[in-house]
């Protein structure tokens, strides 16, 4: 190896100096060469193409896949049969969501939210059990689920034709897989009113007894008799009334 420019080149003016520093081209020898080439490994053999089972990726998944949400489904045509028989009071052919509208924890009231959209988004009839609104709700729904763990008496809970579905994470996950259709096939539609004809979506009527202050006035039946304040018994402890209609 040795400087071209050194052995062949004499005038310095015919390649400028940039930087301080004049150009030299570098003439590698046959021998040099060899010598830089062993530095480089020689390649190895190529691998071969792995091949990749997916059922045996996911055979891990299906042992910790929720209960209540078959995965993957066997038949979409009876595909609400795959869930657990229990039906709620008046709920073998309608869709019963039990949910909250109190606020005060942010994320069970946004869970409610969620499904309610979620279900009202396929425009059929749902029978909505608000359980602060009414304590006959809440331990309906505790009865319901009677030995299943604690978390499964917060709403939002759905059931469907008298089949639980679940929670707000397994209502999401079948809107998730596209099988929200399958759930809820076979029910009727709703026609050009949306919200109930007796209480407007409410699903209450306030006490006429009453008026919603939960107390009747019971007048003396005799001579120095006091009247006395009762608790009223034609609603409950808000109040209200259920709506015959929807409820």
């Amino acid at each position: 190896m040795g400087c071209v420019s050194s052995t062949l080149l004499t005038h310095d003016d015919e390649f400028p100096k940039i930087g301080g520093f004049s150009h030299h081209f570098v003439s590698l020898t046959s021998t040099t060469y060899g010598l830089l080439n062993t530095l480089d490994p020689p390649p190895a053999d190529p691998l071969p193409p792995e091949t990749i089972n997916a059922w045996d990726l996911m055979s891990d998944l299906d042992e910790n896949a929720n209960p209540n949400l078959p995965n993957p489904p066997l038949n979409l045509n009876n595909f609400l049969e795959n869930f657990e028989k229990i039906c709620p009071p008046r709920g073998e052919k309608r869709v019963v969501l039990y949910t909250t509208s109190l606020r005060g924890v942010r994320k069970t009231f946004e869970d409610c939210e969620a499904v309610r959209s979620a279900i009202r988004g396929l425009g059929i009839p749902v029978c909505e059990r608000d359980i602060s609104m009414h304590r006959g709700f809440r331990d309906e729904l505790r009865e319901l689920v009677k030995g299943k763990t604690a978390d499964h008496c917060i709403p939002p809970r759905l059931f469907v034709e008298g089949r639980y579905v679940g929670g707000a994470e397994e209502v999401i996950g079948i809107v998730d897989k596209g099988f929200i259709a399958a759930l809820v096939q076979g029910l009727p539609k709703l026609g050009g009113a949306c919200a109930c004809e007796g209480c407007g979506g409410a699903g209450f009527f306030p006490c006429s007894t009453c008026h919603g202050s939960c107390k009747l006035v019971k007048e003396g039946c005799g001579i120095g008799v006091r009247s006395v304040v009762v608790k009223c018994g034609d609603c409950n402890e808000n109040g209200l009334v259920l709506c015959p209609v929807c409820s």
